[in-house]
């Protein structure tokens, strides 16, 4: 019978089987494989899922037979630890009194009406400024220097 739609002349029926020096592909051969494995799969869990006690005869006596009962008693024991108290919080305080005694001076009136600078407080560094309580120093005031003033706005060991 020869094909309709483009006038050639219709193959040999049924087609020639594939040469048999080339094997098959893999999943022609997973084709098989797989189902075969599935159908004994299952054909395994069958036979092994039946009753090893079963006896071959399937007749059952008319009337039971008193069975013993299985009675299970669960005992637990709980025990009941009470909640942790916190540790109470101690705060050591220490009261320190510090004493500073500045003996001033009469300067002379020059008449010039400014600060001269020849003020006898200094302080090395801002910690013993604040030993000696004299934090903060604000400019002007005698122990300012401008090495103890960080941010340079007239106000030093301020932080």
């Amino acid at each position: 019978m020869a094909n309709p739609y483009n006038n050639q002349p219709a193959p040999p029926w049924p087609p020639a089987p594939p040469s048999a020096s080339r094997p098959a592909p893999k999943w022609a051969r997973k084709r098989y494989v797989l189902p075969a494995l599935a159908l004994a799969l299952f054909l395994g869990v069958g036979i092994g899922s039946g009753d090893p006690d079963k006896t071959t005869s399937d007749a059952k006596p008319a009337a039971a037979k008193p069975q013993p009962t299985v009675t299970v008693t669960a005992t637990t024991t709980a025990t009941v630890t009470p909640e942790p108290v916190p540790a109470a919080t101690v705060t050591a305080t220490k009261t320190v009194k510090v004493t500073r005694t500045e003996t001033a001076q009469a300067e002379a009136d020059t008449g010039s009406g400014s600060d001269t600078g020849s003020d006898s407080t200094s302080y090395a560094n801002c910690s013993e400024a604040r030993a000696a309580g004299a934090a903060p120093i604000h400019r002007g005031e005698p122990g300012y220097a401008s090495h103890l003033d960080r941010d340079n706005d007239g106000v030093a060991c301020d932080s």
